[in-house]
C-alpha cells in the first residue's frame, strides 16, 4: 500500500491489537497535530469487510489507504486500524480506517477485536461513517444489524456520551429515493437501540443523547464512477468546518486537546484491551492531568535553560539589577502564557490546578534570585544609612535626629527597590527583610551611639585631666592650709563646666534622664577619682616633697635669696620654721579632704611631732594615770578609711626619717657658721687694740721724733709684710686662731731663712735656680696637727649647741647625751 507524503498514512493498531506508539508519535510530529488545540476532528469508518471503506476514504479525504484488488478476489484488506491526515480539509481532520466486520479471516465467533475497535472508534472519533449496502436496508438479518448492535452495545460501556455523529453511508443506491430509505433505516436503528440492554442510568435515555444520525447515499463506484466521485465531492464539503456550530460534529463533547491525542489514544486502547468500562470523564481528567503535568514540566525545563533567566541570575549575583521585577516577571509570564496556550483545551479544573503547581514551582525556582536581590537592597540600604549618618554627624546634626533622617531615607530607598524587584506573579513579602534591615540599623545605631558617647565621655575626661592634673599637682607642691579648699574649688568649677558642656552636647542623643544622670555622675566620679589618684601619687612622694620644702625654707631667706651663714643667723629658729613647713605639708597629704569635713590631723601632728607635749589619753588610760601616743594608730579621727593617704603611724615614721635625712643639712649650716666666725676673729679684740694704742703712745711719739727709728720701723714693716705674704697668714687663720698660730710658728724660721738667702743672692747679683724643698714638706707636716685641732673645735661647738636644744643633735651626740642623762624620758626626734 502506497503512502502519500501529505496524508502520512500510518497503522495505529495492528491486527494483533498492538498499539503503534512510535508510529503515532512520528505521525503527530510530521502533521503537527499537537499545535491544533481543539481545532481538529477525527473521522472513523466501520462496516462490513470489503464494503469499500478504504476506497470511500481515499476519495473523500485524498488519503492513501490500501484498497482491495477486485481482480485478486474478495478478501481482508485492512488489518487493525489505520489513520491518515485528510488532505485539504479544514480544520485538521484525522481519518481512521477500521478493520471490516464479519470477515471470514477471523471467523464467526471471533468478534473481540471487532468490538474493541468499534469502542475505540466511538471513544476517539467525532464522526463515525457506517458503510452499508443499500440492498441490506429493511432486511431483518442483513449485515448492518449485527454491526449496529455491536456499536450500541459497546456504546453502553462509555459512562458519558460524547454525542458522536453516526453518518450512514448507503453504498450503491438504487432508484429508490433516499427519502424513502432513510425512515426505514432510522426505524431499524431505533429498534436496535430499544432492544440493546442498557445500564440502569441510561434505561430511558434516548438515542439522540448519544448520537446524531445522518444518512447519505452514494452511487456505485464500479458502475457509475463519475457520479460516485461527484457525490463524494459533495459529501467532502460537509467535512469542511465540521466542528463549527451546525457542522457534522458541531455539538460534540469531551474533546481531548490535540496535544493529548496521542496519550489519550494509548490509554483508551489500554483500557479497552483490559476489557474494562471506559470512564470518559475520568479519562479526560487523567489525560488532562498527565498532559498538563508534561506541559508544566516542559515549561520548567525551558525556564531553567532560558538565556534571559541565566543572564539575569548572573547579574543579580554580582549586584543590584535595575528593573529586576519587571524582567523576571516578563520571563515567567512567557512560560505561563505558553502553558496556558498549550493547556487551554484540557479540563479547566486540572488545567488551573497544574498551572498553580507550575507557578509555585517556577516561583520557588527563581526565589533565590529574588532573595539575593533583596539581600543586595538590604546591604546597600544599610551602607547608605551608615554613610548618611556619618555625614549628618560630621555636619553637626544631633545624633537622634541624624538617625531618624538617615533611617527614613534609607528605608524609602529600600522600599522603592523592593517595589522595583517585586514579581507580579508572586505575592512575596519583603517585610521580613525590611525587619532585618531595621534590626541591622538599630544594631548599628546602638553601636554608633555607644562609640560616640564613649568618645564624647573620653574627650571630656581628657579635658578634665588636662584641667585638673597639673593644677592639682601644683597645689599639692605648694602644700598649705588653703591647698584642699583650693582643690575643692578647682574641682567643683572644672567639673561643673565639663558637665554643662557635656549636657549641651549629649542633648542631641535624646537619651532618657536615667542614662544622662548616670553619665553625668560618671564624669563627676572621674574628676574626683582623678584628684584622689593625684593625691595618692603625691602622698607616695611626700618624703621628697618635705625635704625639698625644708631645704627651700632653711636655705633661703624671706626674699628667697640663698642664705650666707655669717654667724648672725638663728639656726634654731630657722630650723624650726623649716620643719614646721615640712610638717604642714605632711598634714596636707595625710588624708583626702574633698568633702569639707573638719579634722584634727594638723594639730595632732604639730602637738605630737613639733611640741611633743600634748598626748591624747583614753578614759581607761586616764583612770590609770597614763598617756598614749596619738600617732600610735592606723586611722585618723573623723576621716573615713577610704580617704586616708598616710596613717598616723606612717606619718610618725616619715617624720623620723625626714629628721634623720635633714640633720646633715643643719650640721653643715652650724659648721659653716662656726668657720665664718673663726675666719673673722684672727685679729685681737677691739679693746686690746685701743689699749695698745694708749699704752704705746710714748713709743709712737719717740719714733716720730727719731728718723732712724722710723727707718728701722719701715724696714721692719717691709720684712713683716714679706713674711705675711710668704706665710699666707689669712689662710692659716681660716681654721681658727690656735691652729693659725701653731702653723705660723712651725713655718716662721724656714721662711725667714729663705727670705734672707734671697736677699743675699740679690745683693751678690745671683739668681736662685731652684726653690728649697724644706719649707713645703715642713709646711705639710705642720698642717696636720692644726687641722685636727680645728675638727675638735667644731665638734665642741656643735656639742655645746646640742646641749642648748636637743632638736639639733646628731644621732651620735644624742646617744652620748642619753648616756650622760639617763633620767630624761623624752628624746629629740630625728
Amino acid at each position: 500500500m502506497g503512502q502519500s507524503e501529505d496524508c502520512c498514512s500510518t497503522q495505529l493498531i495492528d491486527g494483533n491489537g498492538e498499539f503503534n506508539v512510535e508510529g503515532l508519535e512520528s505521525f503527530v510530529k510530521k502533521t503537527k497535530l499537537s499545535d491544533c488545540g481543539l481545532s481538529y476532528a477525527v473521522v472513523a469508518i466501520m462496516g462490513p469487510q470489503s464494503s469499500g471503506k478504504s476506497t470511500l476514504l481515499n476519495h473523500l479525504f485524498q488519503t492513501s489507504f490500501r484498497e482491495m484488488d477486485a481482480f485478486a478476489g474478495r478478501s481482508q484488506t485492512t488489518k487493525g486500524i489505520w489513520m491518515a491526515r485528510c488532505v485539504g480539509i479544514e480544520p485538521f481532520t484525522l481519518a481512521m480506517d477500521l478493520e471490516g466486520t464479519d470477515g471470514r479471516e477471523r471467523g464467526e465467533d471471533d468478534t473481540t477485536f471487532e468490538k474493541q475497535s468499534a469502542l475505540f472508534a466511538l471513544a476517539v472519533a467525532d464522526i463515525v461513517l457506517i458503510n452499508m449496502w443499500c440492498h441490506d436496508i429493511g432486511r431483518e438479518q442483513a449485515a448492518n444489524k449485527p454491526l449496529l448492535k455491536t456499536v450500541f452495545q459497546v456504546m453502553m460501556r462509555l459512562f458519558s456520551p460524547r454525542k458522536t455523529t453516526l453518518l450512514f453511508v448507503i453504498r450503491d443506491k438504487t432508484k429508490t429515493p433516499i427519502e424513502l430509505l432513510e425512515p426505514v433505516l432510522r426505524e431499524d436503528i431505533q429498534k436496535i437501540w430499544d432492544l440493546v440492554r442498557k445500564p440502569e442510568a441510561h434505561k430511558n435515555t434516548p438515542l439522540s443523547e448519544f448520537f446524531n444520525v445522518e444518512v447519505v447515499a452514494l452511487s456505485s463506484y464500479e458502475e457509475k464512477e463519475n457520479v460516485f466521485k461527484k457525490e463524494v465531492a459533495e459529501l467532502r464539503q460537509r467535512f469542511f468546518h465540521s466542528i463549527s456550530p451546525g457542522g457534522l460534529a458541531g455539538d460534540r463533547r469531551g474533546v481531548v486537546p490535540a496535544s493529548g491525542f496521542s496519550f489519550s489514544s494509548q490509554e483508551i486502547w489500554k483500557v479497552i484491551k483490559e476489557n474494562r468500562d471506559l470512564d470518559l470523564p475520568a479519562h479526560k481528567v487523567m489525560v488532562a492531568t498527565v498532559r498538563c503535568e508534561e506541559i508544566a514540566g516542559e515549561m520548567l525545563r525551558h525556564l531553567a535553560t532560558d538565556e534571559r533567566w541565566l543572564e539575569l541570575q548572573k547579574a543579580v549575583e554580582r549586584g543590584l539589577v535595575p528593573g529586576f521585577g519587571r524582567k523576571l516577571s516578563s520571563i515567567l509570564e512567557k512560560y505561563f502564557s505558553e502553558y496556558d496556550a498549550e493547556a487551554i483545551y484540557f479540563d479547566e479544573g486540572v488545567r488551573k490546578e497544574k498551572r498553580l503547581q507550575l507557578k509555585s514551582k517556577a516561583l520557588d525556582f527563581v526565589y533565590s534570585a529574588y532573595a539575593t536581590m533583596l539581600g543586595h537592597l538590604r546591604s546597600n540600604a544599610l551602607d547608605s544609612f551608615k554613610i548618611s549618618l556619618e555625614q549628618s554627624l560630621s555636619q553637626g546634626e544631633g545624633f537622634a535626629s541624624a538617625v531618624r533622617d538617615s533611617q527614613q531615607s534609607c528605608l524609602l530607598v529600600f522600599d522603592k527597590g523592593c517595589k522595583d524587584a517585586a514579581v507580579k506573579q508572586a505575592t512575596w513579602d519583603a517585610s521580613k527583610i525590611r525587619e532585618k534591615l531595621c534590626r541591622d540599623i538599630d544594631s548599628h545605631t546602638s553601636s554608633a551611639q555607644a562609640a560616640k558617647l564613649s568618645e564624647l565621655t573620653a574627650n571630656y575626661k581628657k579635658r578634665l585631666t588636662q584641667a585638673l592634673s597639673e593644677p592639682v599637682e601644683s597645689l599639692f607642691e605648694a602644700g598649705g592650709k588653703e591647698t584642699w579648699p583650693a582643690i575643692r574649688t578647682l574641682l567643683k568649677r572644672e567639673t561643673e563646666t565639663a558637665v554643662t558642656n557635656f549636657l549641651d552636647v549629649v542633648t542631641g542623643f535624646e537619651l532618657d534622664d536615667a542614662t544622662i544622670d548616670a553619665m553625668v555622675q560618671n564624669l563627676k566620679d572621674y574628676s574626683q577619682s582623678l584628684v584622689e589618684k593625684k593625691a595618692r601619687e603625691e602622698s607616695a612622694k611626700i618624703l621628697i616633697r618635705m625635704k625639698d620644702r625644708f631645704s627651700t625654707v632653711f636655705s633661703h631667706d624671706k626674699d628667697s635669696m640663698p642664705r650666707v651663714w655669717t654667724g648672725k643667723e638663728d639656726i634654731r629658729a630657722i630650723t624650726k620654721d623649716a620643719r614646721a613647713e615640712a610638717l604642714s605639708l605632711l598634714s596636707v597629704m595625710a588624708a583626702i579632704r574633698l568633702d569639707e569635713r573638719q579634722d584634727k590631723i594638723e594639730s595632732t601632728l604639730f602637738s605630737s611631732l613639733m611640741d611633743g607635749t600634748v598626748s591624747v589619753a583614753s578614759s581607761h588610760n586616764r583612770s590609770l594615770g597614763t598617756s598614749t601616743d596619738p600617732l600610735a594608730s592606723s586611722s585618723w579621727e573623723e576621716v573615713p578609711p577610704k580617704d586616708v593617704l598616710l596613717t598616723p603611724v606612717q606619718c610618725k615614721s616619715l617624720w623620723r626619717q625626714f629628721k634623720s635625712e635633714t640633720e646633715y643639712t643643719v650640721t653643715q649650716a652650724i659648721s659653716a657658721q662656726e668657720a665664718h666666725k673663726r675666719n673673722n676673729n684672727w685679729l685681737p679684740p677691739a679693746w686690746a687694740i685701743v689699749l695698745m694704742i694708749v699704752l704705746g703712745f710714748n713709743e709712737f711719739m719717740m719714733l716720730l721724733k727719731n728718723p732712724l727709728y722710723l727707718l728701722g720701723f719701715f724696714v721692719a714693716f717691709l720684712l713683716s709684710k714679706a713674711l705675711w705674704v710668704q706665710l699666707d697668714v689669712p689662710r692659716e687663720f681660716q681654721h681658727g686662731a690656735l691652729a693659725g698660730v701653731l702653723s705660723i710658728t712651725s713655718k716662721f724660721l724656714p721662711t725667714v731663712m729663705n727670705l734672707l738667702r734671697k736677699l743675699a743672692e740679690e745683693a751678690q747679683g745671683k739668681t736662685t735656680q731652684e726653690a728649697p724643698q724644706y719649707s713645703a714638706s715642713q709646711s705639710y707636716r705642720h698642717q696636720q696637727s692644726p687641722s685636727n685641732s680645728i675638727s675638735e673645735s667644731v665638734s665642741s661647738n656643735i656639742s655645746s649647741l646640742a646641749d642648748d636644744d636637743a632638736e639639733y643633735s646628731s644621732p651620735a651626740l644624742v646617744q652620748r647625751r642619753n648616756t650622760r642623762n639617763v633620767q630624761e624620758t623624752e628624746i629629740s626626734q630625728m
